[in-house]
């Protein structure tokens, strides 16, 4: 099947900018070469931002300490049929005081 044979039936407008094999003509070349280096700045611009803000919010997760978040202490091993011991588990990390958080932790500076 020939590449063109959508063009000879009518069904896609040959556009003058573009060879008879669909590549850059002269024409198109010279069209954008004024807008080669704003394009090219306004690209780096954008990709700059984007690395930018992936960078800054890696560094501030980074910075979490996760002093709000509560840890239990050494896990105890409960035997499976055991619910006596698990109880007290249970009771044991019920009872511990939860940790205030901070104005740091919570992202504020002093």
């Amino acid at each position: 099947m020939h590449s063109s044979l959508p063009l000879r039936a009518g069904i896609l407008k040959r556009s003058s900018y573009y060879n008879s094999d669909y590549r850059s003509g002269a024409a198109l070349l010279r069209a954008r070469r004024p807008y080669l280096v704003k394009n090219t700045l306004t690209g780096l611009a954008i990709f700059g931002f984007a690395i930018g803000v992936f960078a800054f919010t890696l560094k501030a997760v980074g910075q979490e300490t996760f002093d709000d978040v509560i840890v239990p202490s050494d896990p105890q091993v409960v035997a499976p049929n055991s619910s006596s011991a698990e109880a007290a588990r249970l009771q044991q990390i019920q009872n511990q005081s939860p940790k205030t958080p901070t104005a740091q932790a919570n992202g504020m500076r002093s």
